[in-house]
This record gives structure tokens, sequence and C-alpha cells, in this order.
């Protein structure tokens, strides 16, 4: 082999690596800097979840109610709860800058290293509750079913528990058998003076959240436990309010009130009953890892 064709290899070779050195740092995401402007860093944009979501009309409030928002053109990027914490899995994944919509009970919240920003403004309003609501004259159709519903109360370290399962890939079913069966002395008090069914059925409906799935896979397995037929069903936010105002439906554990859910409960609150709340506590609002130290508030996203 000549020189010359030695030399040619060598320098193949060099620029071969060189370019594999510089597709690597080309590739490699940018890490969250405290010491630059944030807006710039996620493109001045918020990754938010469903459009008909009530934290996504509360998020575009909240556009308009923060002057640091509004006066750099922040938006909010519509997808869906999944894409949400795909995309925030990545972004903490590689110490990236991320802003997303919010919500507790959560199983993000269990695991992710995320935490809610203050909002003085109060632009997601004040703590929520997730209540159970009943078509009117369920208590004297079917009183037991009816009693379990009332009885049924829990937490939001609970709830995420079910929610964090499913996420990983149990079936919300056996999610929540496995929940109910490591937690007998709960399961106790929610079947508390429930009588036997007998086969009488019950129809739930609930929207597709990770939150209402839980519930709504736990409260189906109670209610079998006790000799209930119950069927599940998930609808949209709106069809799952007339589902029970119309009588299409027995029961939802799925009102978030008074924020997310506020406009239904307004138009149907006639025809409805708020049978419990199951979960007192819950939260809205924005959320950002806690690498990113210096952003605790709305208003320090004009960093």
């Amino acid at each position: 082999m000549s020189r010359k064709t030695i030399k040619l290899i060598t320098g193949s070779i060099a620029m071969f690596l060189l370019t594999l050195t510089l597709s690597a740092c080309g590739s490699k995401p940018a890490q969250y800097d405290s010491k630059s402007d944030l807006g710039s860093q996620v493109n001045y944009t918020i990754t938010g979840i469903d459009a008909g979501a009530g934290i996504m009309a509360s998020t575009q409030k909240a556009l308009k109610e923060y002057p640091n928002l509004a006066n750099n053109n922040w938006q909010l990027q519509t997808s869906s709860s999944a894409a949400m914490t795909s995309t925030l899995d990545k972004a903490i994944k590689y110490k990236q800058p991320i802003v997303v919509t919010g919500w507790q009970p959560h199983w993000m919240f269990k695991k992710f290293p995320i935490k809610f920003l203050k909002d003085p403004k109060n632009a997601y309003g004040k703590s929520e509750e997730l209540d159970t609501i009943a078509r009117k004259g369920l208590n004297k159709d079917n009183p037991g079913a009816y009693k379990l519903l009332k009885n049924f109360k829990w937490n939001a370290s609970m709830m995420s528990d079910v929610m964090l399962a499913v996420n990983n890939g149990e079936k919300p079913e056996k999610a929540a058998k496995d929940f109910i069966k490591k937690n007998p002395d709960q399961t106790k008090k929610w079947l508390d003076g429930v009588p036997n069914g007998n086969g009488k059925a019950i129809k739930l409906t609930y929207v597709a959240w990770d939150s209402e799935i839980a519930s709504t896979n736990v409260v189906s397995e109670l209610l079998k436990m006790k000799g209930y037929k119950p069927t599940i069903q998930a609808l949209e936010m709106q069809p799952m309010w007339a589902s029970i105002a119309t009588g299409a439906a027995d029961a939802s554990t799925a009102a978030w009130l008074p924020t997310t859910a506020g406009l239904y409960y307004k138009q149907y609150k006639d025809k409805v009953e708020i049978v419990q709340t199951s979960l007192k506590g819950a939260r809205t609002g924005l959320a950002v890892p806690k690498y990113m130290k210096n952003i605790n508030s709305i208003e320090d996203l004009k960093k």
C-alpha cells in the first residue's frame, strides 16, 4: 500500500470520526440554563393536553392575566395527556427546560420530580374536589349501589397508586383489584353497610383521564364484590354529564368542581345529584421539573 493511499484512508477515517462527533454533539438536547431567558429556551410554549380540558381553558385565562406571558406572546400547545407526559419524561431525562399543564392527583407527581408553580393571580382558581354525581332517583331505584357511592372517599396518594400501576402497563381492572386487595381496612370502610346487589345492574360513565380511570375501576370492582353488575363507559366531559342528567347512565366519579367541570354543573345541576365528595384538595396549574430551581411562580416565566 502506497503512502498516498494510507494518507487518503487515514484522512477518510478522521473525517468520519469528526462527522460522528459533530452529529452526537448536535443531537444532544440542551439542558436547562438558569442564567438564560426561559421563554427562549422553550420557544415561549406551554405543553398542554386535550383542547376541551378545563385546565386548557384556565391556562388560556392565565396567558391573558399574567403580563409576563401576554407581553412575550407565550402560547399553549394542544396535545394529549399521553403526549404531554411523554414529552415531560424526555425533558427530565435530559434535564431540559419545560413547562406543562399539571393536575393533582396524577401519577406524574409520583413518577417525576416536578412541582406546581405558584399562582398569585389565582388564574386556576382555588383547590378543587372530585365529586361523585348520580342521576336523580338513583337512591330510590338502587339504594345499595347508592350507599357504596356514598361511602367512596379516598385521597390523592391512594388514587395515584392506581394511576401509576396503570401507567406502568397494568390493566385498569387488575390495578383496581390489586389496590383493593392491598388495602383491606379501606375496603372495609367502603363496603360498610352495603347490601348484596343480587346481580342488579348499574352503569358508570367517566372522562378517560387517568384519575377517573382509576376511581371508576375501583368503584366498579367494589360493586362486583357486593354482587352488583356494573358497566363502565368512557365519554367526553359534556356527554358524560349529559348521560347522568338524562338517565342514560346512573353515576360518575369524574366531576371536578368547582372549576374544571363548573360549566357543566351549572348547565345540569337541576338534573343531577352530588352524592359525595370522593377526594378533596385536587389542584390544577402549571408545573416544571424541580431542577428548574429559580422558577417557582407563573410570574417567574418571564425569566
